[in-house]
């Protein structure tokens, strides 16, 4: 029986040694399992890459050319003798957890991930196993989310009375996830407007098939003049600059899991701030990890000392791990 860990903590990414593979490393390496799209999970310059299927055409956007092997959700690939899979982890279309195991031994990387279904990501599936990487970007008792259909309904009223007060409703979201989310959770009162970057990204979905209402992309002719009453989707770095400015009299407002706290919300300056998260809450990381019946737990980024110590005090075997990878501009990892 093999005593080494199947998976260790590098200076270049979580490491499984037998395999010779890294997850979601943050410096370049020859072979990388990659969880998700996003920029901080999802980095250039390694030599091959394994993702899911849907995964893959999003990745290949950001990156350009790259080698990519692709698997479905539970089929298993042999890497020098490990056996890998994915699961879905809910966070946004395609994401996944990674799944390892070694002579019965089973080890998961949960990557980012969040328990509500959200109607378009491929619901968060609870993955037993012995050993468990969890992310705690939310990992304090202070975060609670409102279900989808709550937030949703503030979204619609905030949408509705910006019509009628004949101000176009501008709303920042990340281009990858969290927009597509709102679009599949909103039923439209007016045409949706979108950025070049949120675009982008939904046509590459929408070609996959993933269920997405009619946008349009906002080029330099649209303004609240030729679209009254419309919903804009933009990254969050577009509230507030030239670009906003040419759609005329609007209302802007920020969708995130940070807007839970007041000095945030105030720091950001923007009217109007809703708590959606692609991101487990408090009950959810708690929710998620209990399921696994994982006796050891790795915490990464987030709130790792106070949940970590929450866990040892639950009995967990818990410890902290670093993961250095730089603040990414479109998710909420880096939105603080």
């Amino acid at each position: 029986m093999p005593t080494a860990p199947l998976l260790t903590f590098t200076d270049k990414g979580i490491y499984c040694a037998e395999g010779d593979f890294f997850i979601d490393p943050w410096r370049p390496v020859p072979r990388a399992v990659i969880t998700h799209a996003h920029s901080d999970h999802a980095r250039p310059g390694h030599g091959q890459y394994l993702c899911t299927i849907g995964t893959a055409p999003v990745m290949q956007h950001r990156l350009g050319e790259i080698a990519v092997q692709t698997a479905a959700y539970g089929e298993a690939v042999q890497i020098n003798g490990i056996r890998v899979s994915f699961h879905p982890a809910g966070h946004l279309p395609g994401s996944a957890q990674v799944r390892l195991e070694r002579g019965g031994e089973v080890w998961v990387v949960s990557g980012d991930y969040k328990v509500e279904p959200d109607g378009l990501a491929e619901p968060f599936e609870p993955v037993p196993c012995h050993a468990f990487i969890t992310e705690t970007t939310f990992g304090l008792p202070v975060f609670r989310w409102q279900n989808q259909e709550a937030v949703a309904a503030q979204i619609m009223g905030w949408w509705a009375q910006n019509a009628r007060e004949g101000r176009v409703s501008v709303i920042g979201a990340y281009a990858l996830g969290k927009a597509q989310r709102l679009m599949a959770a909103l039923t439209p009162i007016g045409p949706i407007l979108t950025h070049g970057a949120v675009e982008a990204t939904t046509r590459i979905l929408r070609q996959q098939g993933y269920a997405l209402p009619e946008t349009l992309h906002a080029t330099g002719d649209v303004s609240g003049k030729t679209h009254p009453g419309a919903l804009v989707i933009a990254p969050p770095s577009a509230l507030g600059s030239a670009w906003a400015a040419r759609f005329g009299p609007r209302s802007e407002a920020f969708a995130s899991g940070w807007m839970a706290i007041r000095g945030i919300r105030r720091r950001r300056g923007n009217a109007t701030g809703f708590v959606l998260s692609d991101h487990a809450d408090w009950p959810g990381l708690n929710t998620a990890i209990r399921a696994t019946g994982a006796s050891r737990v790795f915490v990464t980024h987030g709130y790792t000392s106070a949940f970590c110590t929450w866990l040892l005090e639950q009995g967990y075997d818990a410890q902290i791990v670093a993961t250095p990878m730089p603040p990414s501009a479109d998710t909420e990892d880096g939105a603080a």
